[in-house]
């Protein structure tokens, strides 16, 4: 029984918040609803073009962490013999490839958190462009919703 009011009352409350929604009713609100509409259709393809540029960057972030990687890799060898060349005798050299290495993991960390970054950021314009396409959708129904309570040669 529980589990029937909870149902029907998520199905009420999603009617009543979907006929609340419609913001613009009346032709009087059509001014309204227009600069809305090109307001949201402007934030759209604000938004396009920053994912567009997102994106195109995106592969750059990659490949200069890839090769920071690379660099930490070979860094990390050379301290490593270094290392073990230093128990013969020039512990300096040792010392200059130990913090060489570390400088560069510091770099490939720093390269690898700059990729994900970006990702989130293609991820978050993404989001939002959604959200910007689903209202002008929502729009959209609002303004045909208008103009099927006008007369037919009011439509222009």
């Amino acid at each position: 029984m529980k589990f029937i009011n909870c149902v029907l009352c998520s199905i009420l409350l999603s009617v009543n918040v979907s006929v609340s929604a419609q913001k613009y009713k009346a032709p009087a609100d059509t001014i309204k609803l227009n600069q809305e509409y090109v307001k949201v259709n402007n934030d759209i393809a604000d938004l396009t073009s920053q994912l567009t540029i997102a994106q195109n960057n995106l592969p750059g972030y990659q490949t200069k962490a890839t090769a920071a990687t690379a660099n930490a890799q070979t860094s990390a060898t050379t301290s490593s013999n270094s290392s073990s060349k230093a128990t013969n005798g020039n512990i300096n050299d040792s010392k200059s490839a130990r913090n060489d290495a570390y400088d560069k993991a510091k770099d490939s960390r720093s390269a690898n958190n700059s990729v994900g970054k970006q990702n989130e950021k293609i991820r978050k314009l993404k989001v939002n462009l959604n959200k910007k396409q689903q209202r002008l959708r929502d729009l959209d129904v609002m303004r045909t919703a208008i103009y099927a309570q006008l007369p037919i040669n009011q439509h222009q």
